[in-house]
């Protein structure tokens, strides 16, 4: 192949082909296996072209932005069901520390708005127990000076102070209605401390004065309230979307939509896929298939790539590269993990696609970030790294680009050993992204004592029963963990033992259980087919033929 790959047309091929399967006797099962053995993740794709727009799992926040927003569509009763039977005992919605507040903020506000139109079919008496119970988890152990601080979600800072305000709202309507129950004693949520609503103003003040928003504050459209209708340089793309956001959308389309606008028939089609409930973003074409073709690739997991998916990937990518979905800005993220995952099915493309993102030490995720993350760091070494052989004009800034982001990923590593991010709720999946990075890429001698600290780390963190987790054993953050110690060496080393435990462990769950939760939007979500593909190739590299993997 010639220094610059990405100017040829590759032909189109199977992911590296490894063995084998379970063996099984007699007709259509013997059938099925041979199947699998050739194919073990043709299921994914299948799925992928099944369901191009990707599919997560549902979100209490954008549920209850939809509830509270669009009475007006198909499913509005089962939504508000979801949301009654998906509260916890102790009145919250979501994950623990701190994860709740988001969700039981929009579904506790939601519920109040049902009972103040009287609309959904439900019981007056339900409706209020259940809100009642949200605000007094609220009041209780999510805000105030004795709660844990907000997550590093997108639009925290937007989307608590707005919340809030119409929870208060509310309140002072529904206490001058006795027929709706007895509110006198319900108060208004407090604020956690170091958020207030300055920035949440500054956004108001922007659309008021006629000025359009940066494009990343689209997808929280409805923070800002009426003012959220046909705003200015705000509007329906691709699907119909807006900001990628099914809450947004709603926003943008108010109270009374036309029946044939492309943006309902958007939202129409969405809830007649999920059957009620909705995801945080949708679509997620580039991000689900980006994740799951380079998961399984860099496994060497044998799967048929159909020239549909590798040509809609390569056509995603613009000038300053591809975004999680319509609406959204281009990030390095999604980028990279594209530019990795067509090089690894034979398709390179120019990788210089990421340089827009390049500050002189790191990649931020998008110019103007706030912050930093190591998983997008880790995606783009893994995209230049595997790119930097082919030389070219692009070789001196990938080299450079290479030691940089080498260095950086080595100084966010915690004294634990681990890695966390700001885009997903567990270490284990940072920590795997930075390993594998970095044993395939990384170009410092300190890379091999990092790696080796993080092993150490994940090896401390196994569960009795094999499994590992933040909350709990999850088949996700156990086969990030499987991998990271395959990664590090451990198939054969000290922590054998280990691999074998949580291999054990993966053998015995099942990947479409659908918890927990754990990448992060404005509520904790779990991308389904991502999360499979990265069990599948756990389960792949441990197979007793794997070897080194």
């Amino acid at each position: 192949m010639s220094g610059r790959p990405w100017e040829q047309t590759a032909p189109e091929r199977p992911a590296p082909a490894g063995g084998a399967g379970a063996a099984s006797t007699g007709g259509a099962g013997a059938a099925l296996a041979e199947r699998s053995a050739r194919d073990p993740g043709g299921d994914l794709v299948a799925a992928m072209l099944a369901e191009p727009a990707g599919r997560s799992s549902p979100s209490v926040y954008e549920t209850g932005r939809l509830v509270s927003l669009a009475p007006w569509l198909t499913g509005h009763g089962e939504r508000i069901a979801w949301l009654v039977r998906t509260q916890r005992p102790d009145g919250a919605w979501g994950a623990p520390d701190g994860y709740a507040l988001v969700p039981t903020l929009s579904a506790t506000e939601a519920l109040l708005a049902v009972l103040r139109r009287g609309d959904g079919g439900f019981a007056r008496e339900r409706l209020g127990q259940v809100a009642h119970r949200g605000l007094r988890a609220l009041h209780d152990t999510l805000t105030g000076p004795g709660a844990p601080p907000p997550p590093d979600l997108p639009a925290t800072d937007l989307i608590v102070p707005a919340l809030t305000d119409l929870i208060a709202g509310h309140l002072d309507a529904l206490r001058e209605r006795p027929d709706l129950g007895d509110w006198d004693a319900a108060p208004r949520p407090p604020l956690p401390v170091g958020l207030d609503g300055g920035r949440l103003d500054r956004v108001r003040m922007l659309l008021a004065a006629g000025r359009p928003l940066p494009e990343k504050l689209a997808h929280a459209l409805e923070v800002v309230g009426p003012a959220a209708r046909r705003a200015v340089g705000v509007g329906p793309v691709g699907p119909g979307t807006v900001g990628a956001s099914p809450a947004a959308t709603a926003a943008w389309l108010g109270p009374d939509p036309g029946p044939a606008h492309p943006a309902r028939a958007y939202l129409e089609d969405l809830v007649r896929q999920y059957g009620g409930p909705v995801p945080c973003a949708s679509p997620i074409t580039v991000f689900e298939r980006s994740w799951v073709l380079g998961t399984l690739c860099r496994a060497g997991v044998p799967v048929r790539v159909p020239d549909v998916l590798t040509t809609e990937l390569r056509d995603a990518l613009g000038p300053t590269g591809t975004p999680t979905g319509p609406g959204l800005p281009a990030d390095a993220d999604t980028t990279s993990v594209t530019v990795y995952a067509l090089a690894r099915l034979g398709q390179p493309v120019d990788p210089t696609v990421l340089r827009a993102y390049d500050t002189g030490e790191h990649f931020c995720t998008w110019p103007g970030e706030d912050g930093a993350s190591v998983t997008t760091n880790a995606h783009v070494l893994d995209a230049l790294g595997h790119l930097l052989p082919y030389g070219g004009p692009a070789a001196p800034w990938l080299a450079s680009a290479v030691d940089r982001v080498t260095r950086w990923l080595l100084d966010q590593q915690e004294p634990d050993g681990r890695w966390s991010d700001r885009w997903h709720a567990s270490p284990y999946y940072a920590t795997c992204c930075a390993v594998l990075a970095l044993t395939g890429y990384g170009s410092a001698d300190a890379a091999r004592r990092a790696v080796d600290r993080a092993a150490s780390w994940v090896l401390a963190g196994q569960r009795p029963d094999g499994s590992w987790g933040r909350w709990s054993g999850s088949a996700e953050e156990t086969a990030y963990a499987v991998q990271t110690l395959i990664a590090a060496g451990h198939r054969d080393g000290p922590g054998a033992a280990a691999v074998a435990r949580g291999a054990a462990w993966l053998s015995e769950v099942d990947d479409h259980d659908g918890a927990p939760e754990l990448w992060h939007d404005k509520d904790l979500y779990r991308p389904t087919l991502i999360v499979q593909a990265a069990v599948r190739a756990a389960r792949w590299l441990v197979r007793p033929e794997a070897g080194g993997g």
